[in-house]
């Protein structure tokens, strides 16, 4: 959900705590991280302070009490080579960029950012040069014991169109594909009155999407609206007692409000929400929990302007102009009383499943989350989510379930912070973006997915896989001139894998593989598949640093096109 934590997951930490039936057993560990749809919200989590308080999550507990703070500026030169294989071309680019790689972790801060700009200049005229931003920032600061503050900032590259071609590998001429900035930032509060737990929480989101570059659909598709950016805002209030505490079961209520402007179309999202849960305790491992809650969400927008032949004119960009004099139409609209029941497992500290059915959004709406830490150096994540979402709202909340600690690599042809980002410590695995970034969306769609992420860290090595399927439902208003996306259906499918190994402090191989299936429902639109392969070496002399990468990569657009390219690149950078 968009929401940050439900209440219900403060009744789980309460059974955690419940003193008599686990005074005997190892005590529970509350859930971390993305969890299930059970909250006044619309489907993916963004945990609070008090939940991380219970989880360990960006807790003191988590993190070492030595002070530790690195900053590294560099500068870096390269020379790359981009070979279309199926043509039988090839392309060469001089690649100048600048960046910073910084880090704390301290009592009351964790955070890191990476930031890379690069400036490509192609040499010949199927070489095209330009400007790239890549980055990641997350952090958690501790103003007081009870107060915290969250930000994040993501700039990347993705695609635009989800019936196009695929680029997983940014390099080359790549045709549908828009740059992207997004960034969060606000407070949570978590206090106590006598036996309740007391959770407030805001967060505000902008999201940016540049104009993509042409091509990549088929000829004669009709063109879809190209999303601008977005304001996001959502606050929300959580009241928590555990079992036993005022009565024999556990009991939560919470209450949020949210709402989402977007500039295309003047669209807007506005969510306002209430809940009441109970959990009860059955054993010492497991507990029996249901709600029901009210919700009111309403998405709404403008009509583009028409030419005498009623076409929609567009701007010099490609996107729809708004005609501000016109009615707003309603894209989708919800008002009334869902529900769900389930059941939460915790045998032991390492281990909690939880699942819940019920009936939300006018059908069955199946929610869960499952984690496993087989030893301190090995966490398995799975999410079951679904929800109402708009991109800008979703990618916020993927943004705000990174870890404040990941995993940072010089591949350059690797999917940089477009895909599954994992953790490099902690209670996470890390979260992966694909369910927002398969396609730029500009219209309001119900997404329903499954979501796991696994990663490994033992000595030099690191290991992280990410998988998962996300299934998204637009909604448009029906009759809107240039607007084909009402009722449509489109589903992703995305694999992850990172090998990391360092041979020694000053050298190490990095190897990524992904795979990702996109199938859209639109008229006219073919199946696409993409999955490629990167490896990069970097030894380092001191100050100097030197990168040699290779990469393999291939997309299929149905039986209309298809590429198989390779890549290579060596790279020298001076860090400061």
């Amino acid at each position: 959900m968009t929401l940050v934590r439900p209440a219900l997951v403060g009744l789980v930490g309460a059974l955690a705590a419940w003193p008599c039936a686990l005074a005997a057993q190892a005590q529970a560990v509350p859930v971390a991280g993305g969890a299930a749809s059970n909250a006044p919200g619309d489907g993916s989590a963004e945990p609070s302070a008090a939940d991380r308080r219970d989880t360990g999550r960006g807790s003191r507990a988590n993190v070492p009490q030595r002070r530790r703070a690195q900053l590294a500026p560099y500068v870096e030169v390269g020379q790359r080579l981009v070979a279309d294989l199926t043509r039988g071309d090839a392309v060469t680019y001089t690649t100048l960029a600048a960046g910073v790689n910084a880090e704390v972790q301290t009592a009351r801060a964790q955070g890191q950012v990476s930031y890379r700009y690069e400036h490509r200049i192609g040499w010949g005229d199927r070489a095209a040069g330009g400007d790239i931003h890549s980055g990641l920032a997350r952090g958690s600061y501790a103003v007081t014991p009870n107060l915290r503050l969250e930000a994040g900032a993501l700039a990347t590259r993705t695609r635009a169109d989800i019936r196009g071609e695929a680029p997983g590998v940014l390099v080359g001429n790549v045709a549908n594909v828009s740059q992207i900035y997004s960034v969060f930032a606000g407070p949570s509060l978590a206090t106590r009155a006598g036996p309740v737990q007391i959770g407030a929480n805001y967060r505000l989101g902008y999201t940016r999407a540049e104009t993509p570059g042409l091509g990549g659909v088929a000829a004669g598709q009709p063109r879809l609206d190209y999303f601008r950016d977005s304001w996001n805002h959502v606050a929300s209030v959580s009241a928590t007692a555990r079992p036993g505490s005022i009565a024999p079961v556990g009991l939560s209520a919470n209450a949020a409000y949210e709402r989402d402007d977007a500039g295309q179309l003047s669209q807007r999202y506005e969510g306002w929400f209430l809940r009441g849960d109970v959990l009860k305790p059955i054993s010492p491992y497991v507990a029996l929990t249901a709600g029901v809650g009210y919700e009111r969400i309403e998405s709404s927008q403008r009509d583009p302007k028409v030419d005498a032949a009623g076409r929609p004119l567009v701007d010099s960009q490609g996107r729809f102009i708004t005609n501000p004099t016109g009615p707003r139409r309603i894209a989708y609209r919800t008002d009334g009383v869902y529900y769900d029941a389930g059941v939460i497992w915790r045998p032991d500290r390492r281990t909690s499943v939880e699942g819940h059915v019920g009936e939300r959004y006018g059908s069955l709406s199946i929610t869960g989350m499952a984690r496993y830490q087989a030893a301190r150096d090995i966490v398995f994540q799975a999410a079951v989510h679904d929800g109402i979402q708009t991109f800008g709202r979703q990618l916020r909340n993927g943004l705000s379930n990174l870890p404040t600690n990941f995993v940072e690599t010089r591949d350059a042809f690797a999917q940089q912070f477009n895909g599954c980002t994992f953790s490099a410590g902690g209670t996470s695995p890390g979260g992966c973006l694909n369910d927002a970034l398969q396609s730029v969306q500009t219209a309001v769609y119900r997404a329903r997915g499954l979501d796991m992420a696994v990663s490994y860290q033992r000595g030099r090595s690191t290991l992280g896989v990410g998988m998962g399927y996300t299934s998204r439902r637009l909604f448009a208003p029906d009759g809107a001139p240039g607007l084909i996306v009402s009722g449509v259906q489109d589903d992703s499918y995305y694999g992850q894998i990172f090998l990391g190994r360092a041979f020694g402090p000053n050298s190490g191989l990095n190897v990524n593989g992904f795979v990702n299936y996109y199938v859209s429902r639109l008229a006219g639109a073919e199946d696409v598949i993409s999955l490629g392969s990167t490896a990069s070496y970097y030894r380092n002399f001191g100050r100097l640093g030197t990168t040699a990468s290779v990469g393999l990569y291939h997309f299929q657009v149905g039986d209309l096109s298809s590429a198989l390219s390779a890549q290579a690149l060596i790279a020298a950078r001076y860090q400061f």
